[in-house]
């Protein structure tokens, strides 16, 4: 069992940067791809970014390609997301989730555990 709390949202100009972290429970937070997704009112939910097990791989949805970065620390058991030159479309509920498999990156199907989100809004 893994359990997720992410934190770091808020409200940020267009331009503006953020900072969000997922912080995972467990010894086992090394076996886990990570990934963060986000949902927008009236929206499905979406891919953000992934990252393998020891950080070397990472990926990214187009429309944040360049300006999100993920990163991972896991002797802290922690999962960032930088957030850079934000866009009003950015505005969203944001998910980290974890994933034992490894099969499919950019699926939310696949993923094992998620945490209760944290909210980022940007403005225009």
């Amino acid at each position: 069992q893994v359990q997720l709390v992410e934190s770091g949202g808020g409200l940020v100009q267009a331009g503006g940067s953020l900072r969000l972290s997922c912080a995972a429970s467990g010894r086992t937070f090394g076996n886990y791809v990570m990934g963060w997704f986000r949902q927008a009112p009236g929206k499905e939910r979406e891919f953000v970014a992934a990252i393998s097990r020891t950080g070397g791989g990472t990926y990214y949805a187009d429309s944040v390609k360049g300006r999100f970065t993920i990163s991972r620390d896991n002797a802290k058991n922690t999962v960032y997301l930088h957030m850079n030159s934000l866009k009003p479309e950015d505005t969203a509920a944001y998910y980290c989730a974890a994933d034992l498999s490894g099969t499919s990156l950019y699926s939310e199907s696949v993923y094992d555990y998620w945490g209760q989100g944290t909210q980022v809004t940007v403005s225009s």
